[in-house]
């Protein structure tokens, strides 16, 4: 297998020719041409990441890690080299940073309870926002009952934005962490995650960033952020299930222990005392989701080959002719106006519930995600019971703007 990455110098930037690549965008649903616009719950997958599996499935399958054997051998490197492209993909200093994981939800309950085994005592504070997935709310809230610790809420504006002097006044002796959403699942909010960072460093508190809807949309330099800790997800970002990543500084990972046990995290064994692997290794434990990660690795370097800011640019624009569009709608009101955001237009009507206008829009083939968005605290703060939620895609387009619209329409006439 080839170790370069693709250059950038060779980005594809035509993004109807891109739309190809995605063969799940050619079918239809219900009788209409699928428009797919649930991609921050699950993006899809190009061709070649597909491909990229299935060929490991077919003819290089093995275990990793353990043998001396030649599959499982080729099966380690193809599967390592994941690590290498997120390292270099979020510009991490060290491999040995870069933890696999089951995703970003898995990344943050290692970092609750890991690093609250470690660090977080009686009567410290854990710093989060009003808007956090719930992902980045219930573990602090088990690890700040377990240590008599204290989940602090930072709220925001009507637009949905971090409202920075609270911030800053709830950053005081007693923040053991904070951890913070890099873009808010719900409404799109990109919060102004390297000022906050600096702020927690200069009182000497490490960040966590959820970075499961920032990742997909624009690039993310983890040395330039100083961030401690980064999570996200593979399948936000055109790759697999059941694998992502969590970055974390050298300095945190070697002194925090196990999240879990069992095989792989291990140096030695015996009825008496266990000694564990270096990192990232002893938080790895067991066989591995293999395919995933060689799936991953491929991943990156197709989003390479595009280019990050390329896909950032686009997004943007297909987000201002979005949120254009929708604002033309008599009734319909947008949550989640913050002047910074990425990818997400969430919506409500007063007198129509977001599950039929999801309902009448998959009558059309247009996929969107209704609900609270495992956001229920945002979801109160705007006091609305659920948003229609419309995410875009670097392979989404204008077409899939005017029929999301157009679906809306017809939604309200029935209604």
């Amino acid at each position: 297998m080839a170790e370069a990455a693709p250059s950038i110098s060779e980005e594809k930037t035509d993004f109807s020719k891109i739309r190809e690549d995605f063969h799940v965008l050619s079918q239809q649903v219900k009788g209409n041409p699928l428009v797919y616009l649930d991609n921050a719950a699950s993006s899809q997958m190009p061709a070649c990441v597909a491909d990229r599996m299935d060929n490991y499935h077919r003819n290089e399958h093995a275990n990793v890690h353990r043998g001396i054997h030649t599959l499982s051998q080729e099966a380690t490197d193809a599967y390592e080299l994941a690590r290498k492209r997120v390292k270099e993909f979020i510009n991490a200093e060290h491999e040995e940073e870069i933890v696999y994981t089951t995703g970003t939800t898995d990344g943050i309950n290692l970092v609750a309870h890991s690093f609250g085994a470690r660090f977080i005592e009686e009567g410290d504070e854990i710093l989060i926002s009003e808007i956090e997935h719930h992902a980045n709310i219930v573990p602090w809230q088990i690890i700040a009952k377990q240590k008599g610790a204290k989940v602090v809420v930072v709220p925001v504006n009507d637009a949905g934005e971090l409202i920075w002097e609270e911030y800053l006044d709830k950053l005081n002796e007693d923040t053991a962490i904070v951890a913070m959403g890099h873009v808010s699942n719900a409404l799109g909010t990109v919060h102004p995650v390297k000022k906050m960072i600096e702020a927690a460093h200069e009182k000497d508190i490490p960040v966590l960033l959820d970075g499961a809807q920032a990742v997909p949309h624009s690039p993310v330099d983890v040395q330039e952020l100083d961030v401690d800790f980064y999570a996200f997800s593979a399948h936000k970002m055109c790759g697999p299930t059941g694998f992502g990543i969590l970055y974390g500084k050298k300095k945190y990972l070697e002194e925090m222990p196990p999240y879990r046990s069992g095989g792989d995290m291990i140096d030695k064994v015996s009825f008496e005392e266990t000694t564990f692997n270096v990192i990232p290794h002893k938080f790895e434990a067991g066989t591995p989701p293999i395919v995933a990660g060689v799936g991953f690795a491929e991943t990156i370097d197709y989003l390479n080959g595009i280019g990050m800011k390329n896909i950032a640019a686009y997004e943007q624009k297909l987000l201002k002719y979005g949120t254009e569009q929708l604002l033309s709608i008599d009734g319909l009101r947008i949550i989640g106006t913050a002047e910074e955001k990425a990818s997400v237009l969430s919506f409500v009507f007063d007198d129509i519930h977001a599950t039929d206008i999801g309902t009448i829009l998959d009558q059309q083939g247009i996929a969107i995600r209704t609900g609270h968005h495992c956001a229920q605290p945002a979801m109160r703060r705007f006091n609305v019971p659920a948003t229609a939620r419309a995410s875009i895609s670097f392979y989404n387009n204008r077409e899939d703007i005017d029929r999301l619209v157009e679906g809306i329409k017809k939604a309200k006439t029935i209604f």
